[in-house]
C-alpha cells in the first residue's frame, strides 16, 4: 500500500483513513500500539503484536505441550499444599 496522507486534529487525535483501518483490521475503539522509530510514528493493531509473539513463543514450547494446562496445574498442586 502507498503511503497516504492522514491527518491531526482536535486533542491529538490521528484521523486513519479508511482503507488503511481496513487493511490493518481496525475498528473504531480498537487499541494500537505507538512506537517512534528513527523519527517516525509506527502504528501497529494490539492483535496483530500479540500474534507475532504468541508465533516467537511457539518456536520454543514442544508440539502438544500446552503451557496454561501446565500453569493451572502447577497451581491446584499449590492450593493442595496449603
Amino acid at each position: 500500500m502507498n503511503a497516504q496522507r492522514g491527518k491531526l486534529v482536535s486533542g491529538g487525535r490521528l484521523q486513519v483513513p479508511a482503507d488503511i483501518r481496513r487493511a490493518l483490521g481496525l475498528a473504531d475503539g480498537d487499541p494500537v500500539l505507538l512506537r517512534i522509530v528513527d523519527g517516525e510514528l509506527h502504528v501497529r493493531p494490539v492483535h496483530n503484536a500479540l500474534s507475532r509473539v504468541q508465533a516467537r513463543l511457539r518456536a520454543h514450547i514442544p508440539a502438544g505441550i500446552s503451557l496454561s494446562d501446565e500453569l493451572i496445574a502447577e497451581r491446584r498442586q499449590a492450593s493442595e499444599h496449603e
